[in-house]
């Protein structure tokens, strides 16, 4: 398999060096947390003049390794690494198999000369929890699947089949080493249900692997559309054979959420500038890992569009919420949705996603949320076709999808 670059979050790690806090990689299981700390961000450090013998890494899951699960043995041997007052680099692979690693890792915050940066991908690694316990001390690089770009550099094949695979199968880096859809499909079914769920259910000791399962079908088969726990809960208070409370289900939710399976979009009243609680959306941080979980049923291309658009804004580092505007017609309140309001510090970005804009009047049907939101931030319309950017008379940008996601800066046309 052709070498990914993952330029975006190396670049990420190089803005971060001797920051002094402890970089903290994380990010759904098999997504890449591994190569990114070594081969690439190790290479950087000694293609950049550091020496092999500040550089200090620890994988920590190998066998070898087993003695510094003892987080008295890892410190101790890191110290023993330390010859000089230079800096020395602190690569940690899979911390989280340390027992006590919170201590070791907040010693590390005392000393000038040591530059860390760890990785951790089960159970207790995938959750807020530690992000929590370092409050303040902590830089998180989130890491997420392939990026269309990414996984297209690896791909062979030309950019329309490249779509038609990564749509269906998503971006998990090791579906490119996969040769058939038996492979790919089987692949993700068994990361899913041996290593994702079994790691919510072991983490926070889930006795309804019933309710945790439809839970996760129900997110899945609800790909663009608003929902909330209420909603869930009403589906289960029908069913005889599965009687549960509402606060179960809350409670799954974040489960789910905090595993980094799904993320959460919040609707936004652009007009009142306010958050509204509930519904909500949810989109999946890999898509082939959607489409597995309903064994590759409900494979409408919007849906599956607007969940890629949603990740690479959030893998180009934008808060994404699902925008409200709020009309008056015939004396009536209607709502009218806008998919995407993005945000990076004072950029901010309204987006819709559409198949297609093949007539005047589905153009306008695109346009209308757009239009009755006054402010000067630019408004997009990112659709399927493969073709050249233009713009409405109205001023908004049409861009097609493969553009959008190939082109860094497809945002700013």
């Amino acid at each position: 398999m052709k070498e990914i670059k993952r330029d975006i979050y190396l670049n990420r790690l190089i803005n971060r060096k001797e920051n002094g806090l402890i970089k903290i990689i994380t990010g759904i299981r098999r997504c890449g947390k591994s190569y990114l700390l070594d081969p690439l961000f190790k290479n950087y450090l000694l293609d950049n003049g550091v020496k092999e013998n500040h550089i200090i890494k620890l994988e920590l899951d190998k066998e070898e390794n087993s003695k510094y699960l003892d987080s008295h043995e890892l410190n101790l041997y890191i110290k023993s690494q330390i010859k000089d007052k230079d800096m020395y680099y602190i690569l940690l692979d899979e911390i989280q198999l340390v027992n006590g690693f919170e201590s070791v890792l907040n010693g590390f915050l005392y000393e000038s000369n040591l530059d860390v940066y760890v990785t951790g991908s089960n159970s207790k690694f995938l959750s807020s929890d530690v992000i929590t316990e370092f409050r303040g001390r902590v830089d998180e690089i989130k890491i997420f699947p392939l990026s269309f770009s990414e996984f297209i550099s690896a791909f062979k094949c030309d950019k329309i089949e490249a779509w038609n695979e990564y749509i269906l199968y998503g971006g998990l880096p090791l579906i490119l080493s996969k040769k058939t859809d038996e492979e790919k499909a089987k692949y993700l079914k068994d990361l899913f249900e041996q290593t994702y769920l079994k790691d919510i259910i072991e983490r926070n000791n889930i006795q309804r692997f019933d309710i945790i399962d439809s839970i996760i079908n129900i997110l899945a088969s609800s790909v663009g559309l608003l929902t909330n726990s209420q909603k869930i809960y009403n589906t289960f208070i029908n069913s005889v054979e599965k009687k549960v409370s509402l606060n179960t289900i809350n409670s799954y939710i974040k489960y789910i959420e905090d595993s980094f399976i799904v993320n959460k979009s919040s609707r936004y009243d652009i007009k009142g500038k306010k958050y509204i609680s509930t519904p909500s959306k949810y989109y999946f941080t890999d898509i082939g890992l959607r489409n597995v979980r309903i064994n590759f049923r409900q494979l409408e291309e919007n849906h599956l569009m607007e969940n890629i658009i949603y990740n690479e804004l959030l893998i180009r580092g934008y808060n994404v919420d699902v925008g409200i505007v709020e009309l008056r017609e015939k004396n009536k309140r209607k709502q009218l949705e806008v998919d995407f309001v993005c945000n990076l510090g004072n950029k901010r970005y309204y987006i819709q996603s559409a198949l297609n804009l093949e007539t005047r009047e589905k153009t306008i049907q695109e346009e209308r949320p757009l239009m009755n939101i006054n402010d000067n931030f630019k408004k997009i319309i990112v659709v399927k076709d493969n073709i050249k950017h233009w713009y409405t008379e109205e001023g908004i940008l049409v861009i097609g999808i493969q553009e959008f996601l190939l082109n860094q800066n497809s945002l700013d046309l």
